[in-house]
C-alpha cells in the first residue's frame, strides 16, 4: 500500500520551499527565544527561577529540573525547527511542550490568548506537525533525510511521540497526579 503525502510542495517548488523555510525560521526562532526566556532570563522571561515558581504553582513537581527540560526542549527544539535537522523529532519536541502548555492554560484560563489560554499553544503544536507533514524543503539540513519530502509518517511521528511525551510529563509529574 502506498503511503499517503500530505502537502508536500512540488519537487522543484521554490515558492513551496521559501514558504516552508520561513514558516520553520519564524516560529523555530520564537520557540527558541522563548526557551531562553525560561532559562536565563532573557528577553523579559522569568529565568529557571520564575519558570519553576510558575510550574509549581500549576502543580507541576518538581519544578526545577522540568523547567529545564521545558526552557531546553523549547530551545533546542526551536534551533532544530529552524535550520531543518531532524525535523520529526524538533516538531514532537515543540508538540509536547505546547501540549502541556495547552492542558495548563485550558484548565486555568481557558482557551482565549488575550486571557493567556491555550490559543497560541494550540496553533504552534498544529505548526509543528504540518512542518513535518509538509517536510523542511530543500533549504534544510535534513533536505536528503527519508523524512525530507514530509509525509503521513514524520506528521504521525511528531504527533505521536509529541503528545505520549506530553501525556506522561502530566501523569507523572504534572498537574494531573491524582487526577
Amino acid at each position: 500500500m502506498k503511503a499517503l503525502t500530505i502537502l508536500t510542495p512540488k519537487q522543484n517548488d521554490a515558492a513551496g520551499d521559501v514558504a516552508v523555510l520561513t514558516l520553520r525560521v519564524v516560529v523555530g526562532v520564537f520557540l527558541a527565544l522563548q526557551g531562553e526566556q525560561k532559562l536565563f532570563n532573557w528577553f523579559g522571561g522569568g529565568g529557571l527561577e520564575g519558570t519553576a515558581a510558575f510550574f509549581a504553582s500549576t502543580g507541576y513537581a518538581p519544578a526545577y529540573p522540568l523547567a529545564v527540560v521545558a526552557g531546553l526542549t523549547e530551545l533546542l527544539g526551536g534551533l532544530l525547527l529552524a535550520v531543518g535537522l531532524l525535523t520529526p523529532l524538533a516538531s514532537a519536541a515543540l508538540v509536547g511542550v505546547m501540549t502541556n502548555a495547552v492542558a495548563v492554560t485550558l484548565t486555568s484560563v481557558g482557551f482565549w490568548s488575550k486571557d493567556g489560554g491555550a490559543e497560541y499553544p494550540i496553533v504552534v503544536a498544529l505548526i509543528a506537525v504540518c512542518v513535518a507533514a509538509i517536510g523542511p524543503g530543500k533549504y534544510s539540513l535534513d533536505r536528503s533525510r527519508p523524512w525530507a519530502a514530509g509525509g503521513t509518517r514524520p506528521a504521525l511521528v511528531a504527533l505521536v511521540l509529541g503528545v505520549v511525551s506530553a501525556a506522561a510529563v502530566l501523569v507523572f509529574t504534572g498537574p494531573l497526579v491524582g487526577s
